[in-house]
């Protein structure tokens, strides 16, 4: 089971900032995210970001010729090795 909810550190404990659904005493991993650090997603839109700066962090590998005949690259008419 997966289940993300956001939690305020007091000094000892993670409160959650909302209902959590799990009985008393159950064993969980937690992933420690400071929101400073978190990357854009499709739920996070808290604070602008520009597309252009993501687009520089991707590593896109395709052919030099992908963006003018994808459709055959998609279609299989083409390998992309």
């Amino acid at each position: 089971m997966e289940l993300t909810f956001e939690a305020t550190f007091d000094g000892e404990v993670f409160r959650p900032t909302e209902e959590v659904n799990l009985k008393p005493n159950t064993k969980v991993k937690i992933i420690i995210e400071d929101e400073d650090s978190i990357e854009p997603t499709s739920q996070n839109f808290d604070e602008p970001y520009s597309f252009l700066k993501y687009l520089d962090s991707v590593s896109i590998d395709a052919p030099k010729d992908y963006s003018v005949n994808y459709e055959q690259y998609i279609s299989g008419g083409k390998s992309l090795e």
